[in-house]
């Protein structure tokens, strides 16, 4: 019996060393890094910052791969149906993880099935703008001003189902104020249209609004994350003012189901280890953006909580789109 149980456990080990020779080699190939959006924009800045350095840590190339479309959920679908061995891996956010599951009915991928999150590795405040013409210095002026003037006021965004879209409907549900939504195809015509005067408000990401605030082209009134921002000291948040709404959009790592834990334990401590890098830091800070520290349990309770909230707004309110 000693023989036997001998003989057996040799057999096991023998077996389970490719296995785990498997698992310490990788990546023996370069990985393919997935990003949902076009080349050329803040995405593309942020992939290519955080991959080069990643892939000095793992000592193999990561190539940035670009799948625009569809707001996102053409290149996180693409994650989605890879092979789970760690050579396919991707860029998500907060439309495609956790809005637009509740928006689209028919989504080529299930976030909780098919994906598993990593990490955040950078994220971007929201900020609350008006034309700097608008009688409003505060978010409370420019409530009072909506009221005042119901169906009379616009604000911008940059789609329907958007953050910056749904916080306005937040604001619509709390003090029943009745602001036009017009829809805009990015933040370069959203911001067009505020100058002029075609919308008096919006939420924009702090990276593309920063230049329009600091030379007074638009008044800032409110960010959306849990404290001030550096790069806006004198601006409060929202939930400072009166509203228990916290929003960042945020940008993280995630791979397909079924990856190997050791695969993703180690992808959370590469890119985790370069977020609170100095130099890292003083990237995020001169793009206007922040990190969120974050363990892998946080950020999949992050998107659960989101996905709860964008479901209820989105019911509530019946938006849909075409």
């Amino acid at each position: 019996m000693r023989s036997f149980t001998r003989r057996g456990l040799a057999a096991m080990l023998a077996a389970a060393l490719p296995a785990a020779a498997g698992a310490q080699a990788w990546p023996a190939r370069p990985i393919r890094f997935v990003v949902p959006w076009p080349p050329g924009g803040l995405n593309d800045l942020i992939a290519r910052h955080f991959n080069d350095r990643v892939s000095a840590r793992l000592g193999q190339v990561i190539v940035n791969d670009f799948k625009a479309g569809a707001g996102g959920r053409i290149g996180v679908a693409e994650v989605a149906r890879a092979a789970p061995d760690g050579l396919t891996i991707g860029m998500g956010n907060l439309g495609p993880l956790t809005i637009f599951p509740n928006l689209y009915k028919d989504m080529p991928y299930d976030v909780r099935r098919d994906l598993i999150p990593v990490m955040m590795f950078a994220a971007s405040p929201l900020v609350l703008v008006v034309n700097r013409d608008l009688p409003a210095q505060d978010v409370a002026g420019l409530i009072a001003l909506a009221k005042a003037r119901p169906a009379q006021l616009n604000y911008a965004s940059i789609g329907i189902g958007t953050a910056q879209h749904l916080i306005f409907e937040m604001f619509r549900v709390k003090d029943g104020i009745r602001m036009e939504h017009v829809p805009y195809r990015g933040a370069g015509d959203s911001l067009l249209a505020i100058l002029g005067n075609d919308v008096q408000a919006e939420f924009e990401t702090l990276p593309s609004i920063l230049p329009a605030i600091r030379d007074g082209r638009v008044r800032a009134l409110a960010v959306t994350t849990p404290e001030r921002v550096p790069h806006l000291p004198k601006v409060p948040t929202l939930k400072e003012v009166g509203y228990d709404i916290e929003v960042a959009t945020w940008y993280a790592v995630i791979v397909p189901a079924r990856t190997p834990e050791p695969i993703v334990e180690r992808l959370y401590a590469e890119y985790t280890a370069i977020s609170r890098s100095p130099d890292t830091q003083a990237f995020l800070a001169e793009q206007g953006l922040i990190y969120l520290p974050n363990t892998r349990a946080e950020f999949a309770a992050r998107i659960a909580s989101e996905t709860t909230r964008w479901a209820a707004i989105i019911a509530d309110r019946g938006i849909k789109v075409d």
